[in-house]
């Protein structure tokens, strides 16, 4: 099936709410500081205001959106994106304790071998010790290394543990239309966040240095596209099932 017809179909999902989404507690896998916001922020957003707050667990270290920077190298990239992290989750109103930094490194987390069984290992306890039930993850078919590999150990838990799985595109919503997935129509459904909207409008744009105006020496440094912030101004967000 091709990009466009799953994108559009994407859109004309069906709405479920958020207790069929997300009946008790849940897992949201990040690959990168701002991928919760931008998938999730709304579901986030409401499971806050329902008194069942999700965890959420930043995969990767985010130290690769902005490799040649003189001003902010690794480690101080790390700490700005984290903090960014902090403050639009808390804007949605997940408490600190419930955001996670897993730092693996960024371009570059683990598709299998040792590193690989490490994470998933460290996920299946922390999906364990809060009684997770259901996990998101990106979309396996996310155009972007980090997504894969966050789905990737996404499904390793869920069939290891029999924990519900539903994925949220990010990526996935800018891949070209003509080219073919070779998969189905999407199966799956959207939350209608029209109450959380503004909240999470609010959570992207605290993500500065994505936005390419605070890191400015950098030109190859990653932006956030405005053909992708136009697609999370939606009053929905998707839910696929595997």
């Amino acid at each position: 099936m091709k990009a466009g017809d799953i994108q559009a179909a994407f859109r004309t999902l069906p709405f479920a709410p958020l207790s069929d989404l997300s009946p008790g507690a849940a897992l949201i896998l990040a690959p990168h500081a701002d991928d919760e916001s931008l998938g999730c922020g709304g579901l986030i957003a409401a499971s806050c205001a329902a008194g069942q707050p999700p965890v959420v667990v930043i995969m990767t270290d985010g130290t690769g959106s902005h490799p040649n920077s003189q001003s902010y190298p690794p480690h101080r990239l790390r700490i700005q994106r984290e903090q960014e992290s902090r403050n639009a989750t808390a804007s949605l109103g997940l408490p600190d304790d419930h955001l996670i930094f897993l730092r693996l490194p960024d371009t570059t987390a683990p598709h299998d071998g040792p590193d690989f069984d490490h994470a998933v290992h460290h996920l299946a306890k922390l999906a364990r010790a809060t009684n997770c039930r259901t996990l998101f993850a990106p979309w396996r078919h996310d155009p972007h290394c980090d997504h894969e590999a966050t789905w990737k150990m996404a499904s390793s838990i869920s069939n290891r543990m029999n924990i519900p799985l539903l994925a949220y595109p990010v990526w996935g919503w800018l891949i070209p239309p003509d080219q073919d997935l070779g998969c189905d129509a999407p199966d799956g459904f959207r939350l209608d966040i029209t109450p959380r909207q503004t909240a999470k409008a609010n959570a992207i744009r605290l993500y500065e240095s994505q936005y390419g105006n605070l890191i400015t020496d950098d030109p190859s440094g990653f932006h956030l596209p405005d053909t992708l912030l136009s697609v999370f101004d939606a009053p929905f967000e998707v839910f696929l099932h595997p």
